[in-house]
């Protein structure tokens, strides 16, 4: 893996510490874990929103598809490709309910937010939040963009 920049690292932190305040009880949302989709394919999504049952396991390496209800993917000129068409489609796939993709907008996150549709197993495009993230699923979350913690 090459070296993040520094947009994305504080995209995932403060993604992290914003979304862990806004959360309900039964969920945590952790970075860089691993989620087993299949035999050999384990990507690592940036930020993922695991059951906390899973996360207070300090053992585990992964997570599996039934213990995530969300995964965000912050795109780098490197993982363009992967980050934007590999990845959703794979968790797509694996019935992983919401997908968020962060792009970077002159220093500024913007985010795509995906729902799958179980009828196709594919994302819908739901919006694209700039300066502030209000939604209602995976759960009621609302985030100043620009006021990420770094």
């Amino acid at each position: 893996m090459s070296p993040q920049r520094r947009f994305h690292q504080c995209v995932i932190s403060g993604l992290r510490v914003v979304l862990n305040a806004q959360i309900p009880e039964h969920v945590t949302a952790v970075a860089q874990m691993d989620v087993k989709l299949g035999h050999r394919m384990r990507p690592c999504p940036d930020v993922l929103v695991i059951d906390t049952a899973a996360a207070d396991d300090d053992d585990r390496t992964f997570y599996t598809p039934d213990e995530v209800h969300l995964v965000v993917e912050i795109v780098s000129p490197e993982s363009e490709d992967r980050d934007r068409k590999t990845k959703p489609f794979r968790y797509a796939e694996a019935g992983i309910a919401h997908f968020w993709r962060v792009e970077n907008n002159d220093g500024r996150p913007v985010v795509y937010v995906y729902e799958l549709d179980l009828a196709t197993r594919a994302y819908g495009l739901t919006g694209i939040h700039h300066g502030r993230l209000t939604v209602r699923v995976p759960f009621p979350i609302d985030l100043d963009l620009d006021k990420l913690p770094r």
